[in-house]
This record gives structure tokens, C-alpha cells and sequence, in this order.
């Protein structure tokens, strides 16, 4: 079978929702929509701002061991990026934010302009 002499370039790992905990993860991208806000003569700061420079995931799903997890402790999720844990996380709340993206997409941006 040919497929059985490919190379694994990495492995996901799923959790299941009975062996998981929720938690809140914070997806946080660039504060503006331009790469050098400080061309922009013609606009407000206002219309340069990001509006999606912060979303909140509530209703996330992770493995129980991070419950043992201390404050900026840092983990890889899934192809999502890099996240740690913030301080502001309790027993019961686990709290998780993104520190750097896998993907930069500032030449997507770039390219649709």
C-alpha cells in the first residue's frame, strides 16, 4: 500500500468532552487594521482600530492535566497557536490566552488591499 510509507509530520490530540474541563480561551490578534498605523494622515485612530482584536471563546474543552497548570505556563494548541495560562484563571476557571498565532496573515491582508 503506498500510503503506508508516508512520513507523519505531527500528531493531533483529541480530547474527549467526559475526560475534559472548560475553559475560556482568548484569541488575540494585531490592535490595528493597517501594518504602520502611523501612515494613515487621513483617518481617526478609531477607524484604525481592530474590532476583532479580541474574541473570547467560552465553551472550550481541554485536558483535565491542565488543571495543574500555573500561571504563563505555555502550551500549543492544535494548529491554533501558542497560548498560556492567565493569571486571572481560579480552580474552576481555567483561562487560556493566545500569545502568537501559527499564521501570520498580514500578507493576506496585504494582497486583498
Amino acid at each position: 500500500m503506498p500510503a503506508s510509507n508516508r512520513k507523519v509530520k505531527g500528531t493531533l490530540h483529541w480530547v474527549s468532552a467526559a475526560h475534559s474541563l472548560p475553559a475560556e480561551v482568548r484569541l488575540y490578534d494585531r490592535l490595528f487594521l493597517s501594518e504602520n498605523p502611523g501612515e494613515e494622515k487621513d483617518k481617526e485612530l478609531q477607524e484604525l482600530l481592530n474590532p476583532d482584536s479580541l474574541k473570547v471563546l467560552t465553551g472550550c474543552r481541554v485536558e483535565a492535566e491542565l488543571q495543574k497548570a500555573e500561571p504563563y505556563d505555555h502550551f500549543q494548541f492544535q494548529r491554533l497557536g501558542y497560548f498560556n495560562l492567565d493569571p486571572d484563571s481560579t480552580g474552576g476557571k481555567l483561562i487560556f490566552n493566545r500569545t502568537v498565532p501559527l499564521k501570520d496573515t498580514w500578507s493576506k491582508v496585504k494582497n486583498k488591499a
